[in-house]
């Protein structure tokens, strides 16, 4: 029974770090595709093979495939074999290529195989082993951080080849008020770049880290709140294409360590939807906008029949509640772990039925 609810398509999550069905069946996601950081990486045809069998019949995962072998930034990998195998992308995964001659080989490759280039722009060089922002934040609190033009750099690279070798360029994250500039001129000048984020970049400033709460580690860092600010308006004219999860979950042994010392990442496949659907309560954006951002937009990069409620494409869909509130509980979650920023935050929305391919998700 559908009355008093929004039938919407299931999500298709751009760049998630693990395969966590119970997660992504509460969030509404039916489609996810898998970042190339496994153990071990998703550079070898067999292993994208296994990967986009893994989770069938009711979730669809569409791996990414590394960019280079074991993610090293130096030798291209196979990435003919792995689109046969299944590959509906190729990744720089959490890395961003520092040799730009790779980089343009990588891209001009991927163009002749029209697959897209998913990348994290952030200059290595500039990174370092940072863990935050630098900023006044960063400064009271002692933690080796880096500048936020660490992202524009890198960006600005990689859109700059992208134009040369007329690929198509997606950057994963884009949480800076300059990158998003860059990404917005890119645009005017028919460069085919898109731009991602995920909800904490919109949601959470770099005040987040004032005690020390390792759920707020995450890469890139969480910025100023004029860049948080920032990707907001991205998100309301259209810079920024995708919304995604960034589901990363983490661990005791790994979140429960000194700042500096703890791995980045956030569980966030069960929060993607309502969160975005703030976006909406708040005016930045309508509802068609908010289902674009996290199906149909992530489906269309990939090249996938799906994200949009048409004919001809696959009958994944979510019954939503859009006004429904419940709370961010991460000990009550459905993840794997339960590390997210947004504990004991108050939302709204949730699914209340999931259908993949037209039969419902237990």
């Amino acid at each position: 029974d559908a009355s008093r609810q929004l039938v919407a398509p299931g999500l298709d999550d751009l760049g998630t770090f693990a395969i966590d069905k119970p997660a992504f069946h509460f969030g509404g996601i039916t489609r996810a595709a898998l970042v190339p950081d496994q153990s071990p990486a998703l550079d070898h045809p067999a292993r994208v093979r296994f990967a986009a069998q893994s989770g069938k019949p009711d979730l669809w995962v569409h791996p990414l495939a590394a960019a280079t072998r074991g993610l090293e930034g130096v030798e291209l990998a196979e990435l003919a074999l792995m689109r046969d195998a299944g590959a509906k992308a190729v990744s720089t995964g959490r890395r961003w290529i520092g040799d730009a001659g790779v980089m343009l080989r990588l891209l001009r490759y991927a163009a002749m195989l029209d697959l897209v280039v998913v990348t994290h722009a952030e200059d290595a060089s500039l990174t370092g082993n940072a863990v935050a922002t630098a900023g006044e934040m960063a400064t009271r609190l002692g933690l080796p951080a880096a500048p936020a033009a660490a992202e524009a750099l890198a960006g600005a690279r990689d859109i700059a080849l992208a134009d040369l070798a007329g690929a198509r360029l997606h950057l994963r994250q884009v949480t800076t008020r300059a990158a998003l500039d860059l990404v917005r001129a890119a645009k005017d000048r028919g460069v085919r770049v898109t731009a991602g984020v995920t909800p904490a970049h919109f949601m959470l400033s770099d005040l987040e880290l004032a005690d020390f709460r390792t759920f707020a580690r995450l890469s890139p860092p969480l910025r100023s709140e004029s860049d948080r600010q920032a990707v907001i308006e991205a998100i309301a004219d259209g810079t920024i294409d995708v919304i995604a999860s960034g589901h990363d979950p983490r661990g005791p042994e790994d979140k429960r360590l000194p700042f500096a010392d703890a791995e980045p990442g956030m569980a966030g496949a069960e929060t993607l939807l309502p969160l975005t659907l703030g976006l909406v309560r708040d005016g930045h954006i309508d509802m068609a906008r908010a289902f674009e951002l996290i199906a149909g937009n992530p489906a269309a990069l990939l090249g996938v029949q799906a994200g949009r409620l048409a004919l001809g494409y696959e009958a994944d869909i979510a019954l939503v509640a859009p006004n429904r509130p419940w709370l961010v509980d991460s000990r009550e979650m459905k993840a794997s772990a339960g590390n997210t920023p947004f504990d004991r935050r108050p939302v709204e929305g949730r699914v209340t039925a999931l259908f993949k391919g037209g039969t419902r998700v237990k």
